[in-house]
């Protein structure tokens, strides 16, 4: 699976390319404005050209990012995604309140995080070890708030707030929430988390 953070570089090159072709229509634009003289047939051949031609770019850019990123795919079919296991978690009084102290998931699930706020809108949102965004979504009270999630990599994230709640909102964090790992580690965990959930 392509990360967001495989993507973003070149995305990032990608459209500082396509913003530099949209403002040069900007200026051809305005200097058709200025020019004295009458506007040569030619001149309208080459603007509507370009105005094509950047209509073409940016959707072909939507299409490329819609193969190529496959959690745009998921978000559109969730409802109809059978998750392998799901997390149900609320949010009330600026808390997370987890079903189990870690998260454990096995690489290679799919999951489906399921929140529901008791008071205020707050954000969900899934951060790697070194401070970036995996994804996240806002959970809005007395509304459905649910996202489906493919884990592909081992790693160690943490839930925080991406939403402003208020004041306390900003410390609105768990750290190192959910685990993905291997098989072999992943039955571990699991066995672990169910013998101190019972205790």
């Amino acid at each position: 699976m392509i990360e967001s953070s495989d993507v973003l570089g070149l995305m990032k090159v990608v459209y500082v390319l396509y913003v530099a072709a949209v403002f040069s229509l900007i200026g051809m634009f305005a200097f058709r404005l200025v020019r004295p003289g009458r506007v040569t047939s030619k001149g309208n051949v080459i603007f509507y050209a370009w105005v094509m031609l950047l209509i073409f770019t940016g959707v072909g850019i939507h299409i490329l990012t819609f193969k190529k990123l496959p959690w745009v795919k998921w978000e559109m079919n969730r409802d109809r995604m059978v998750a392998e296991k799901k997390f149900d978690i609320t949010v009330g009084d600026y808390r997370f309140r987890l079903p189990e102290e870690r998260l454990v998931i096995k690489k290679g699930q799919t999951v489906r995080f399921s929140l529901e706020s008791k008071d205020y809108t707050y954000g969900f949102g899934l951060f790697r070890e070194d401070g970036t965004l995996v994804f996240q979504m806002q959970v809005v009270p007395g509304h459905k708030n649910d996202i489906v999630w493919k884990f592909d990599k081992a790693a160690t994230y943490t839930i925080r707030s991406t939403e402003y709640s208020g004041p306390k909102g900003g410390n609105l964090m768990v750290k190192n929430a959910v685990i993905v790992a291997p098989e072999d580690v992943y039955a571990r965990l699991v066995g672990e988390e169910r013998r101190v959930y019972n205790e």
